[in-house]
Formats: structure tokens, C-alpha cells, sequence
């Protein structure tokens, strides 16, 4: 896993990589049937260590930016696994398990299924496409001066305005939740809060 975190995917085989550790390329092939599959295994394991918020479920909004937050941060800084998910539907047991408790949150939060999973969808494939474009740019700075619309244009793909974009999303799904449920929490407050570890945990296995 530390190869393809230091950015050696291009170039990965399976054979470098038995090389790397030490073993014969046979005995990696008794666990992964490819390259494609090693890099399925990887990402689980780096999306596992990641994507449980410290925001507790009640506060479902608090929660769903923060579960996507920390979707976009690891898409960023690791290009392994943003590779996997702009390529194919990720059903890898890390990610079933972070769908199936966001799907339980937003319908806890009393969104009917249909729009828990629509809500779900957008939410993903916002993450998904603003990481793509934010890691595409790392490094890259405006030439001079940078007031006036190539400023503006420049912030459009910092944490900051994914977090702004994805507020705007949340206040229209929270227009869709019947009156009386879920707990809305007024801006300032979740602004100033200090998240408490989330009570839920469920196995993968």
C-alpha cells in the first residue's frame, strides 16, 4: 500500500511490487487476480481508515458533510483511489458499509428511501467530480495579478468553496424532509460546535 501512496501507480505491476516486497509474483497472485484488483484492496483499506465522521448521526446534515468532506480529502490526496472511483462504481466493503450508514442517517432524518438514495447519488458524484477537478489543479497558481474573475474563477476548486457548493445542495434536500422531523441546526451553531464521536459503528464483515 505505501508504493501506491507515494504515487507509483503509473508505474506499479505486479511484478515491481513482489519485487518491492520481496516475494515471488506467484505468491501475490494467490490474493489478487491484477493489478486492477490489488488497487480495489488498496483502496478499501485507505477508505476504511477514513471515511467515519466524528459528527454524531442525529445532525444529519453536520454528518453528511463531513462523511463527504473526508471522500473528497482522500480522492485528493491519494490518486490510486480517485483513479478507482472515476473509473467504476466502487462495491468494495468500505464503501457499501459508508452508503448503507448514510443511507440510514438521511432516512433517520425522515427522507423517504427514494430520496435518500437520489440524495446520496448527488452528493457522491458532487464529491467525486469536485475532487477530479481540485486534484487536476494542485499546484497550479494564477499568473499576477489575480483580482477580478481569473481571482473568483481560481477559488472555485479549494476545500472551502466544496464545502459552500455542497451547503447549497444540503439546504435544498433539507426543503424535502416532512415538518417535524429531523433536527435542523441553525448555521451559527453548527458553525461553532465541536463534533462529539459518533455513537454508530458497523461491521463489515
Amino acid at each position: 500500500m505505501g508504493i501506491v501512496k507515494a504515487g507509483g501507480l503509473k508505474t506499479m505491476t505486479i511484478r515491481s511490487l513482489a519485487a518491492e516486497l520481496g516475494v515471488a509474483p506467484m505468491s501475490l497472485y494467490r490474493h489478487v487476480r491484477d493489478k486492477d484488483d490489488l488497487l480495489e484492496e488498496v483502496v478499501d483499506r485507505l477508505l476504511a481508515a477514513a471515511w467515519r465522521p466524528s459528527a454524531r448521526p442525529e445532525d444529519w446534515r453536520r454528518w453528511t458533510i463531513e462523511v463527504a468532506d473526508r471522500l473528497r480529502s482522500l480522492l485528493v490526496s491519494q490518486p490510486a483511489a480517485l483513479q478507482v472511483f472515476l473509473h467504476h462504481p466502487v462495491m468494495s466493503p468500505a464503501a457499501v458499509e459508508r452508503m448503507e450508514t448514510t443511507l440510514d442517517v438521511l432516512a433517520a432524518a425522515g427522507l423517504p428511501e427514494a430520496d435518500a438514495w437520489q440524495a446520496f447519488a448527488t452528493v457522491q458524484t458532487y464529491t467525486v467530480g469536485f475532487a477530479a477537478l481540485e486534484a487536476s489543479r494542485a499546484g497550479w497558481a494564477p499568473p499576477g495579478n489575480v483580482d477580478g474573475l481569473v481571482g473568483r474563477l481560481a477559488t472555485i476548486s479549494v476545500p472551502e468553496q466544496f464545502r459552500e457548493g455542497l451547503g447549497w445542495i444540503l439546504d435544498a434536500l433539507e426543503r424535502r424532509i416532512p415538518p417535524g422531523r429531523g433536527r435542523r441546526v441553525p448555521a451559527a451553531k453548527r458553525a461553532a460546535a465541536t463534533p462529539a464521536r459518533s455513537a454508530r459503528a458497523r461491521s463489515t464483515s
